[in-house]
């Protein structure tokens, strides 16, 4: 535990976040970890079937609260698995957002940026988000596929907004749900603003006005990539003490998207 708040320090949490052990005790002995975006049923399944004793998320379980863990909701239910089965949970979220080497870094990388720094920062390599550069212009088409590419596989895929023809170099990306930073992509000079979750409305206002243009990811798709390189710090960092696996399972909420029109499924 000490070692993943070294990795992403609390201190860089937002106030409103909820970072830390959940369950478990810190001086559990463990062997086995698994890494996830959520926490949520499938993953304490998997955890349970590899033998895992901790379980690294990057999503808070209890983000607002609660006061009660009764195991008549979802919720409660996972709190009791995870006590009944001895295995201990921990989530970097905020601070893993803003951290050097975190979520942000993480996307910035997949995506073929250089040169990047933090879009709000906190210090010289920590903050929200990441602008950088690509190293030559691509038509924004182009590399809305690489964006694509660079991606897990999820059912809902990316949306695209903006002029697809048009030459694109400068990127401000941030894992997550991003509508409250497009006022920043636009103010640091970007060309292209990747996030999640993007609402209508203000993704509408903002294209109306210009760029940067938009590449709308699902929320578990822009944080996944995160959690490979946490695997791969935790396993360094303790060779031959610890096994690190990395889960796989897309628990983004839509299972299949449909086109208008289509009439086979």
């Amino acid at each position: 535990m000490e070692h993943l708040e070294q990795l992403y320090p609390p201190r860089l949490a937002e106030e409103w976040d909820r970072v830390g052990l959940i369950t478990g005790h810190p001086d559990s002995e463990i062997d086995k970890v698994l890494v996830a975006v959520d926490p949520v049923a499938k993953v304490l399944d998997q955890a349970i079937a590899v033998g895992a004793q901790l379980i690294v998320t990057h999503h808070p379980l209890y983000l607002r609260g609660t006061s009660f863990v009764a195991a008549t909701d979802p919720k409660g239910s996972l709190i009791h698995r995870l006590i009944e089965n001895g295995i201990a949970l921990f989530n970097a979220h905020t601070n893993a957002d803003s951290a050097e080497g975190g979520v942000a870094d993480c996307l910035a990388a997949a995506v073929g940026l250089e040169n990047t720094r933090p879009l709000i920062p906190l210090s010289e390599h920590t903050g929200s988000g990441r602008i950088g550069d690509l190293p030559a212009a691509l038509p924004l088409k182009t590399f809305a596929q690489q964006v694509a590419q660079a991606l897990p596989a999820c059912p809902a895929g990316i949306l695209v907004g903006g002029d697809l023809e048009a030459k694109v170099k400068t990127i401000a990306v941030s894992g997550g749900s991003g509508d409250s930073f497009l006022a920043d992509a636009r103010r640091a000079g970007a060309d292209v603003y990747i996030c999640a979750d993007l609402r209508h409305h203000p993704a509408s206002e903002h294209l109306e006005a210009g760029k940067p243009y938009l590449i709308c990811a699902t929320h578990w798709a822009s944080e996944w990539l995160w959690t490979p390189q946490c695997a791969r710090e935790l396993t360094q960092s303790f060779a031959g003490e610890l096994t690190v696996e990395v889960s796989e399972i897309c628990t983004d909420p839509w299972v299949q998207r449909i086109a208008p029109g289509t009439k086979d499924i």
